[in-house]
């Protein structure tokens, strides 16, 4: 496996790969790798002959008072999964590879998609995803790009960005990974106690209780979401948000939507775990 750090190395592989005829995968991470990351490495490598990897602490996706500088930097480590994972290209770009000019005043903003769930509480977040993702397509040129359906607002904010923008890449989500008692996956996992850790899963759980109160018949959602809020702070969550939403537009749920998600975002101690399920009801 190659370490690149630069923009134009990363081009030559990936040009001298297309001369070869072969086609490439993106797997974009912010590092601090676990097992759900390797599951998107192998979905890229089931639909590609060749993979990149990219990790960036993108700082533009941070806002005032999160945890930028304490997120989990383990590149060494991370380096030796993926190598033994097979992927071709490790690439770990600097800030200043990724921002050259310095402070950016160039965004890629998806309105609309951004205004609900995680980022009605986080402004300006999703702008920073949009736009450093746009900037690894630029640079690698993928044919396929893997996300996980665990930041489904992420995933559905991407979709609608690279059609808009005619970006020439299959976008692929991948199904949450999850540990054996029904957490997500996630890099924060590691900021749980022990004692938050053995709880953590009553978010997952609480989803559940949602969903199967809609496919048996619920249909007032805001109520649904304040009860399972409540439950949640009950049990020592601070909710930022439990929401049924339209899975499309993501925008609060009425109730002759049929495709949905019911998401929720919450701290346990010191990490904010996010989560969601979806739904598909049959026609009213």
């Amino acid at each position: 496996m190659e370490q690149l750090h630069g923009v134009a190395e990363v081009r030559e592989r990936v040009a001298q790969w297309r001369h070869e005829g072969h086609t490439i995968g993106l797997v974009p991470t912010m590092g601090n790798l676990h097992d759900g990351h390797l599951s998107l490495v192998r979905e890229a490598r089931r639909h590609c002959d060749r993979v990149v990897v990219s990790i960036f602490v993108n700082p533009t996706q941070f806002g005032p008072g999160e945890d930028f500088d304490a997120y989990p930097r383990t590149l060494d480590a991370d380096a030796a999964r993926l190598r033994e994972a097979g992927v071709e290209v490790l690439f770990a770009p600097t800030v200043e590879a990724m921002y050259p000019l310095g402070a950016n005043r160039t965004w890629v903003d998806v309105d609309a998609l951004g205004d609900y769930l995680c980022g009605a509480d986080r402004p300006g977040h999703f702008r920073g995803v949009a736009t450093v993702v746009s900037k690894l397509f630029n640079i690698v040129q993928p044919d396929v790009a893997v996300f996980g359906e665990k930041d489904f607002q992420q995933l559905a904010i991407l979709r609608r960005m690279a059609a808009e923008l005619l970006f020439p890449i299959r976008l692929i989500g991948a199904p949450t990974a999850r540990e054996a008692d029904g957490l997500a996956m996630s890099s924060r996992n590691g900021f749980l106690t022990e004692t938050e850790r053995a709880r953590a899963p009553l978010l997952q759980q609480h989803l559940q209780d949602a969903r199967r109160a809609v496919e048996q018949g619920e249909r007032d959602y805001r109520a649904l979401e304040k009860r399972i809020a409540v439950s949640l702070a009950e049990h020592g969550f601070d909710v930022d948000y439990v929401t049924v939403a339209n899975a499309t537009t993501l925008a609060p749920a009425a109730s002759e939507d049929r495709e949905l998600v019911i998401a929720a975002a919450a701290r346990l101690g010191r990490p904010r775990l996010i989560d969601n399920l979806t739904l598909s009801l049959p026609a009213a």
